[in-house]
């Protein structure tokens, strides 16, 4: 009785973060083989909106297209906008599908696009890749 009262009190006092939106922030569009993944941030970093396609509603196959990268950057620029995000500057990672219509998405909602730049991890001869897929 006392473990589950203390537990909805914990709930109850758990506060949303609140995160200050300036005009200017960062987008990091994350596009790996299976998903894509939009945050818009503040210049420090803290999350102002995400979306994925998986959040989206695709599932399989279907997140990794460009349809569905343009689906999740609108989702998660309509959110920025509305908060005060007017400018921003996209940071892309990953080989993924639908790299540049995210980034077109998140110009067509509002959002001024200052700047894109790639910062795909490149290895300078780390670690040995996986063997070859035979499809």
């Amino acid at each position: 009785m006392a473990k589950a009262q203390q537990v909805t009190s914990a709930k109850a006092a758990a506060k949303k973060r609140v995160v200050k939106v300036d005009s200017y922030g960062d987008a990091h569009v994350t596009a790996s083989f299976n998903n894509i993944i939009i945050s818009l941030t503040n210049k420090n970093g803290q999350v102002i909106s995400w979306s994925s396609a998986g959040k989206m509603g695709f599932k399989g196959s279907k997140k990794n297209t460009p349809y569905a990268a343009q689906m999740a950057a609108s989702d998660a620029a309509r959110v920025a906008a509305e908060a005060g995000l007017k400018r921003v500057d996209v940071f892309v990672k990953g080989p993924g599908a639908g790299r540049e219509s995210a980034i077109r998405a998140i110009a067509n909602n509002g959002i001024e696009v200052n700047m894109i730049k790639d910062v795909t991890p490149l290895p300078h001869n780390g670690c040995r890749p996986p063997k070859k897929r035979r499809v």
